[in-house]
């Protein structure tokens, strides 16, 4: 970053020198400052991607025994099985009764082949969609915390229908009335982040990214490069400055300096803050209007307007 710096330094200096001597290089620096500029923003996005992806980044458990008073997990989707992947259960905030569901990596190997990395089955999202349902009949506000690369793409998982599952609860948890939070909390991968995605308020970690592909696969797909994952990375906008200027998410929440695996009692409270807060305006809301409300966003996604006045 320094050596950029410095660059764009030297450049200065350039333009200052051809000018004084009355020679007109602009195009050329221009094109050299074009070319830092484009590898400071590369790097900077993924610097955002490898702080996703720390493996001591707090994981959802880890959130849940901040931010709970208590919490009992709850298991099983009544179809096929449990998915240790993608975890829920009823918890108390601040003595608020909550259903929080969220995706649960492991931090070594065993764990992480334990929790399927994250990515989860089929079953995984129709828990999430039993619990959210249960949620929605009681009155309980539903709290997501997203971390995951996707949904697992395995052969079993599409036999069993991973596809139909995501789908489902996209369109289940567009129409919930009950509150719904979701916080991304390290990567929002695909439709294995959607899957549980939807609601009134979508945060994201400040070191979080959440898009629709890895930016390796998106180097190796669109730039016929997967050497080029870190331009890729700047190109995707995926992080949580970009996603708040495109209005995908409704605010960042900060994490200590370094990274919230530097102190993740901290990033959980913070987290904790975000949520006490919304749910104190939310609960208070007609169910139907929160519904209301959060189809028009949803469908707001991805809008644009073209500016055809200079047309002829």
């Amino acid at each position: 970053m320094n050596g950029n710096k410095n660059v764009l330094e030297r450049v200065e200096e350039l333009q200052k020198l051809a000018s004084e001597a009355g020679i007109d290089i602009s195009e050329e620096l221009k094109k050299i400052s074009d070319k830092v500029e484009e590898s400071s923003s590369s790097a900077k996005a993924w610097q955002r991607v490898e702080l996703a992806r720390n493996p001591d980044r707090p994981r959802a458990l880890d959130v849940i025994s901040v931010i709970c008073d208590e919490f009992v997990e709850l298991h099983g989707d009544r179809y096929y099985g449990d998915d240790p992947a993608l975890i829920g259960g009823i918890g108390f905030i601040n003595g608020i009764p909550v259903t929080i569901i969220g995706n649960q990596k492991g931090r070594n190997l065993k764990e992480t082949l334990a929790r399927n990395g994250g990515m989860a089955n089929p079953e995984g999202y129709r828990k999430a969609l039993r619990l959210a349902k249960q949620a929605e009949k009681f009155g309980r506000p539903v709290i997501t915390l997203i971390d995951t690369q996707g949904a697992y793409p395995g052969l079993g998982a599409e036999e069993r229908g991973i596809g139909e599952a995501i789908a489902m609860n996209l369109r289940e948890f567009s129409q919930l009335k009950t509150p719904v939070i979701c916080i991304i909390i390290g990567e929002g991968g695909s439709g294995g982040a959607l899957g549980i995605g939807v609601g009134d308020k979508v945060y994201m970690l400040e070191n979080a990214v959440y898009s629709v592909i890895s930016p390796e696969g998106y180097a190796s797909i669109l730039l016929r490069d997967s050497s080029q994952a870190k331009h890729a990375a700047a190109m995707m906008k995926i992080t949580s400055g970009d996603l708040l200027s495109m209005k995908i998410c409704n605010g960042v929440i900060s994490e200590p300096a370094g990274g919230a695996h530097l102190d993740p009692a901290e990033s959980s409270r913070r987290i904790k803050d975000v949520i006490v807060r919304d749910l104190a305006d939310l609960m208070n809301r007609n169910p139907a209007v929160l519904v209301r409300y959060r189809n028009q966003k949803i469908r707001k996604f991805g809008h644009f307007v073209e500016d055809c006045s200079d047309a002829t």
